[in-house]
């Protein structure tokens, strides 16, 4: 566990996830404790410190109560009783004050030893432990945390001290001049500001500092000047060269940078254990994503010889050295004669480097990638002491290279209680203030600006870009207008490179790059809507998987878990390629006959033991599934989106995304207006079914509806689709005569599938139970269950067990209807449907409302609409308030129990039959409320 009491009180466990405290008291206990961690610290110190000079009354036993809670939190061996107090039973390390003593104190010897570059980076690590005020939970702390505060204060002078040594004059001059306001009676920080400022050439401002302290120090505490600012005036008066970087340390094109840095901390500490690991490292990514900034924060933060060269304005590879030597202001010597060779560019960079510690910065090398490979490779070779940092959207390919991709910066995922803390969010409101001075991301705008980080993949150059956007345009109108997100963002800084202006410009450079094989694909790979498997992508693209692998080598596509998908603005930049190319409906097309091809593969595997392989598998290809009967819909492709919908049906039921699949059915049946094509009967019947599910069945659905109504017993058994036979009877009910049925069944068994014999016996065994034959029904129920089981067919496993727990219930066993509900949710957890976890729980809850216990049984029902209104189910949401009003009934809560069966009523699906039972129960429910009113 990990410690961290260096603003408020917070405990990280083994696992990283943090540990929950309770209240102020517990927390301010475990601050005191850890502050003393690994000692024992006295009841009474902790009495005093936590209750004050005039504890109340039985305060042994408060302490004792605190202390038992916080055991409750830890773990009972970390908080250890003794005779004289308690102690937590920690290291030391494990707590942030003393790791940050430990390394503030480390990084003070590191300097004062002659080593800068190891301070900064030991005290950089202490100063970033903390958080906030420390021991801000324990009120009574002042002499402890004002310690602390001045620690903290002597670390921050010691690394100011350390990066002036490396050279950092510039980039510390803005950050001492906000110390020194903070802290004017320092004269340590006010010599070091102005050494900051006479080392970026402003030595009268450093003159000026000093006469403003001398000020300060007379009118507050009349007195002089002491002898460490005294002699930083006296060296800036004589320029002596030691207030400049220290001897050696050349900084070439390192630029400072005007805005800050945002989200990228964890990124920055890779990059330097990486480089200090290894001699070259790659950062790779897509355009925008931040490469050269992250470079540029290294390059500033690294110590000794830095030089930086940018790639971008170099067309031709055979430049490369040349604008190496440039940047290390190598120029080409003077010719004394036209017999005097000329020297090669690389030779000149391996003379001049041989004997140098460097750090080489190779910015955007994409464009240049064989040509930047060789140098960095001979070089390396040749020069011990350099150290190569190289940004580009494909890696160079060499041996000892260690490849650091560059992410988009994390977005908030949805209902994350402080979408602020995500970088992407905190980038976008950093620099919609720089341009709109006062604005600041409120409520009413929170959502927006989630939205549009997330619209734009959280990209730093299109959110910037998006931020800017707001000098003239609301958060709500830069929304808004992201459909045309290429337009809306197309003024960035006229300084930049051409290709960091606009959003275009940015994606353009890209494909730019690409050769004409991975622009085709790239372009077609755009169809898919969730990414797509290397297999998927050959198949629906007719270009070879190695081509899409290319695409990943310079981050046109990313690869998480297997598939391989675009950022939404590099797919809607290739889209536009697709339509110019005119082959964006051939591609919908191959696309929609994929996924027709893959449910129609996939669907018999779901009624068996392999079921769940494949739901995880559909999982994935859900959303192009969706987009591809969507798209069948719209082009007029009705009959492909027939088979994509019938052969998708049961997955999406077992997924209980029934209320989706009845949207789509119904936008698809609304383009045929003729019924069903030839040949393809069961699929439209299929299709209406999944539409009507709804519960909202229009005027194109009621006659197909009616004759589904009037069917005939052959009817139920389909010969392509056997969940049609599941469908069909979830609406209309069995067939009134069970004779014929179970003499059908016997006339058949040899010829229907396993899975379809097993429904039509589970079947026969609900018609048995409403003819008032309990023994024949579980005979049948448990033959049913028998064939499911031997499938491994979970959905029909729950069907039985809840055949099963109606029966239990409905003979006053309720002990085992309930523990049959708890199987039965089990098994629906396993499939992942929320409908039928939803049935399950309110099974379970109507049992233990029989058995008296009407606590449990709300608990069930209120589980259940949460999960039924997550899902977007009718029916379960209907049973779950019935069961809320009749619970509420018991209780004489009229009001609460009229409400409840009101929202039931409203939810319950039209026209199912298997809904009877429950539209049953609401009209019963109704009367007994009503007499329940005149009773009273």
């Amino acid at each position: 566990m990990r410690f961290e009491i260096l603003g408020p009180a917070k405990v990280v466990g083994d696992d990283g996830a943090p540990v929950s405290l309770g209240g102020p008291r517990v927390r301010g206990l475990l601050t005191l404790l850890a502050l003393d961690a690994g000692r024992v610290v006295g009841a009474e110190h902790l009495v005093d410190h936590l209750y004050g000079e005039r504890p109340p009354e039985g305060v042994a036993n408060a302490l004792q109560s605190q202390v038992s809670r916080l055991r409750r939190a830890l773990g009972r061996d970390r908080i250890e009783f003794h005779p004289a107090g308690y102690r937590l039973a920690a290291d030391p390390e494990d707590v942030d004050a003393r790791r940050f003593e430990r390394l503030a104190g480390e990084g003070r010897r590191a300097l004062a030893a002659g080593d800068a570059r190891q301070a900064a980076r030991l005290l950089r690590e202490a100063l970033e432990l903390w958080r906030g005020r420390p021991l801000a939970d324990v009120p009574r702390a002042e002499a402890a945390a004002a310690g602390l505060a001045e620690l903290r204060l002597a670390a921050v002078e010691d690394r100011v001290q350390a990066e002036l040594e490396l050279g950092r004059h510039r980039e510390l001059a803005a950050e001492l001049r906000q110390l020194t306001a903070a802290h004017p009676l320092r004269e340590r920080l006010h010599a070091q500001l102005m050494r900051a400022l006479y080392g970026s050439g402003r030595q009268a401002e450093a003159l000026a500092v000093y006469q403003e302290a001398r000020r300060l120090l007379g009118e507050e505490l009349g007195v002089e000047p002491g002898a460490e600012l005294s002699a930083a005036q006296l060296a800036v008066l004589r320029a002596e060269p030691a207030l400049g970087p220290a001897a050696g340390v050349s900084r070439q094109g390192v630029r400072a940078q005007l805005t800050s840095f945002v989200g990228r901390s964890e990124e920055l500490s890779q990059v330097g254990t990486r480089l200090r690991a290894n001699r070259l490292v790659t950062l790779i990514g897509t355009g925008g994503a931040g490469k050269t900034r992250l470079a540029m924060e290294t390059a500033e933060r690294a110590g000794g010889d830095v030089c930086v060269v940018e790639l971008a304005p170099v067309t031709d590879g055979a430049d490369v050295p040349k604008a190496a030597l440039a940047a290390l202001d190598l120029h080409d010597a003077l010719l004394s004669g036209p017999e005097r060779p000329m020297v090669d560019p690389v030779a000149r960079l391996t003379a001049a480097l041989a004997g140098r510690e460097l750090l080489l910065v190779l910015d955007n090398c994409e464009h240049l990638v064989a040509a930047v490979a060789e140098l960095a490779d001979r070089l390396l070779a040749a020069c011990p002491g350099l150290r190569v940092l190289a940004t580009s959207r494909e890696a160079l390919g060499i041996t000892g290279e260690s490849i650091l991709p560059v992410a988009p910066l994390r977005l908030p995922p949805s209902g994350a209680p402080n979408p602020l803390d995500y970088p992407a969010v905190r980038l976008f409101a950093d620099r919609a203030a720089a341009v709109r001075p006062g604005f600041v991301v409120g409520e009413d705008d929170l959502a927006r600006v989630v939205s549009v980080c997330r619209a734009l993949d959280g990209l730093p150059l299109a959110i910037e870009l998006a931020a800017a956007r707001l000098r003239t345009l609301s958060v709500a109108d830069v929304a808004d207008r992201l459909d045309d997100r290429f337009r809306l963002l197309a003024r960035g800084s006229r300084t930049a490179l051409p290709r960091h202006q606009t959003l275009r410009a940015v994606v353009a450079w890209s494909w730019d790059l690409l050769d004409e094989s991975e622009q085709l694909l790239a372009a077609r790979l755009t169809v898919f809507v969730n990414g797509a498997t290397p297999a998927a992508a050959e198949r629906v693209c007719g270009l070879p998987e190695e081509t899409l692998f290319a695409l990943a080598e310079k981050s046109l596509v990313e690869v998480v878990d297997g598939r391989y998908r675009m950022l939404e603005t590099i797919r809607a930049y290739c889209a536009e390629r697709l339509a110019e190319a005119g082959e964006t409906e051939a591609m919908r097309e191959a696309h929609a006959v994929h996924y027709a091809e893959l449910v129609a593969e996939a669907d018999p595997h779901l009624r068996r033991s392999e079921q769940l392989e494949w739901l995880a598998l559909l999982d994935d290809e859900s959303d192009d599934m969706i987009a591809a009967v969507r798209w069948a819909a719209q082009s007029g492709r009705g009959e492909l989106g027939l088979r994509l919908l019938a052969n998708a049906a049961c997955y999406w039921w077992m997924r209980g995304h029934r209320q989706a699949s009845a949207r789509l059915a119904h936008e698809l049946l609304a383009t045929m207006p003729l019924g069903a094509p030839d040949g393809l009967e069961e699929e439209y019947t299929l299709s209406v079914l999944v539409a009507a599910w709804s519960g909202e069945p229009d005027d194109a659905l009621r006659g197909p509806l009616d004759g589904l109504r009037h069917s005939f017993v052959s009817d139920y058994m389909p010969a392509k689709l056997e969940f049609l036979t599941m469908m069909r009877s979830m609406f209309t009910g069995p067939p009134g005569d069970v004779d014929v049925v179970l003499a059908l069944l016997k006339s058949s068994s040899g010829s229907l599938p396993p899975w379809q014999r097993a429904l039509t016996t589970c079947g026969v065994a609900f018609m048995l139970q409403d003819a008032g034959e309990p023994e024949e029904a579980r005979a049948e129920f448990e033959r049913a269950l028998a064939i499911f089981r031997e499938l491994g067919e979970r959905w029909g496993i729950t069907l039985v067990l809840a055949g099963l727990g109606d029966l239990a219930f409905e003979q006053g066993d309720h002990a085992t209807a309930h523990a049959l509900a708890e199987q039965t949710l089990q098994v629906s957890r396993e499939l992942g449907s929320l409908p039928d976890m939803a049935e399950s729980l309110c099974r379970g809850a109507d049992a233990v409302s029989r058995m008296g216990d009407l606590a449990a049984a709300r608990a069930g029902y209120l589980r259940a609409a949460e999960l039924s209104r997550r899902a977007g189910s009718g029916d379960t949401m209907a049973w779950a308030q019935l069961g809320l009003g009749e619970v509420a009934m018991l209780h004489g809560e009229v009001d609460q129990a009229r409400a409840c069966l009101a929202q039931a009523e409203d939810a319950c699906p039209d026209g199912w039959y298997s809904m009877h039972t429950i539209r049953e129960r609401i009209r019963d429910g109704r009367e007994a409320l009503a007499r329940l009113v005149s009773e009273r």
